[in-house]
Order: C-alpha cells, then structure tokens, then sequence
C-alpha cells in the first residue's frame, strides 16, 4: 500500500521528463523547475491518455488556461503516457474522444518517478487525481486528491489560486467559501469576531 505523501507548506519536488509542449513541440529535456521559476503553478495529475474522465477535466482546465495565465499560473499536467502518447491523444479531434490541442504542457512521466515523488501514484500503477498549487517561491499551498472516479472543478483550483494570492496580497486569511471580491479577515480574535458578525449568516 503507498503511503499519500502531504505535502503543502513543503518544497514541490523538481522534475526533469520528455513532454509535449503547449505549441504541440516535443522536447525530452522539460525542466519543472526552469518552468515555474518566478511563476505560479498548477501540477495537474491525471491517470492515463485516451480514457473516459480524464479528457474532461483536461478541456475543461484548456478552456480556463486564460484565466490561470492572468494570475501567472504555469499549468503542467502529468500522466505515466509517453509525451508521443500525448501527442496522439492532442491530434484526435474531441468529437473522437481526444483532447484536441490543449495549450499547456503535458509531461511524460512514464518512469512513474513525478507520480510517486508527488505520493500520488495509485496501487494500479496509475497517478490518482491529483492537484497541486504551487507558490512563486516553490512551496506547494494547497492540494487536492481524487480517486479514479471523481472528476475536479477547476474552478476551485482558480479559487484555490485566488486565495492564495489575495493572502499575499493583503496578510487577511480566506474564510469558508471565499471568493475573489469577498471580503477577509484578520487573523487575531478582533479580526473573527468582526467577520462573523457580519458575515456568519452566509456561511
């Protein structure tokens, strides 16, 4: 049995993997590291190529990459499929159940070493649904992880996103149900007392 790895407030683990780029190129020397370097990131596990959930979280994260790219967010989604795997699976039309040209980057890891880096690698050999959101120092903030069945709501992964840089942005903490525009709180006794006062019937 694998045992998950934690690893928000930790370093994200660094990989070097063959991939396909997000103008369909082909390299075999993609660096995570170089990549992400003064950016936000998006490590998006997913199990395999040419399956059944995974093309929909896969066009539904290619129809919000401009939204991530606003917040400087560098998206790299991971399988264990080799990057001419990804390829092939970019040029099938959707209407065929491919995935069409997606505009990230999609890495190969078919030696399994990110999945298992990342402790995401399921006892069938596969990476689980696995989300990680990285901060532009490299240190993972937030992550979630589906079984194989469970489909993400990208759109959490933005709120994620956004949470963590209003944080940043302005030192107040995200209540439940946070989103951009929503006001924060203060993290001290004052700061709860006075969002709850306000706030707490909506929650």
């Amino acid at each position: 049995m694998n045992t998950m790895s934690i690893l928000v407030t930790h370093k994200a683990p660094h990989f070097k993997c063959s991939a396909v780029l997000a103008d369909g190129s082909l390299t075999d020397e993609y660096s995570s590291e170089q990549a992400l370097s003064g950016k936000y990131g998006l490590v998006f596990f997913y199990p395999n190529d040419f399956t059944f959930v995974c093309p929909s979280e896969l066009i539904a994260l290619d129809r919000r990459i401009d939204a991530l790219r606003s917040r400087n967010v560098e998206v790299i989604a991971v399988s264990i499929d080799s990057h001419f795997t990804h390829l092939a699976w970019r040029n099938t039309p959707v209407h065929e159940g491919g995935v069409g040209p997606l505009r990230f980057v999609m890495a190969g890891d078919i030696r399994h070493d990110i999945c298992k880096a990342y402790g995401v690698e399921h006892g069938d050999g596969v990476a689980l649904r696995a989300a990680f959101v990285i901060d532009r120092e490299g240190v993972v903030r937030a992550q979630i992880v589906n079984d194989l069945p469970i489909g993400r709501n990208i759109d959490e992964l933005i709120r994620l996103v956004d949470a963590l840089q209003f944080h940043e942005s302005h030192g107040e903490v995200c209540p439940a149900g946070w989103r951009q525009g929503s006001p924060g709180m203060k993290a001290d006794p004052a700061g709860v007392a006075a969002y709850l006062r306000d706030h707490s019937e909506a929650l």
